[in-house]
């Protein structure tokens, strides 16, 4: 008696690489949905979006991804002050004295 798959081998193994692709999905989409703040998300509810990613899983994820994340402009400021050199060996080595010893 010899056993035979149900389903031919190259079909199991795509169907294990939508596996992995929708349980990757899942994971990157929770990891930043878990890093952002509620007023960062689509409808400011990281709940609903947890129940979304979950339940519907690569589809979800999917969702969430492309549309459940809000992003906001970036924040303008001034560029951080540069030291000049002689700065930098004041921070290192300490203030120099008139005498040229530190």
């Amino acid at each position: 008696m010899t056993y035979q798959t149900p389903l031919p081998t190259g079909i199991i193994v795509v169907l294990a690489l939508v596996a992995a692709l929708a349980v990757t999905l899942d994971i990157v989409a929770l990891v930043d949905l878990y890093r952002r703040k509620p007023e960062e998300v689509l409808f400011g509810n990281k709940w609903l979006w947890l129940a979304v990613i979950v339940l519907m899983s690569l589809i979800g994820a999917i969702l969430y991804l492309a549309q459940g994340r809000v992003h906001s402009a970036p924040s303008v400021s001034a560029p951080p002050e540069r030291d000049s050199t002689s700065g930098i060996a004041d921070k290192l080595y300490g203030r120099r004295n008139g005498t040229g010893q530190r």
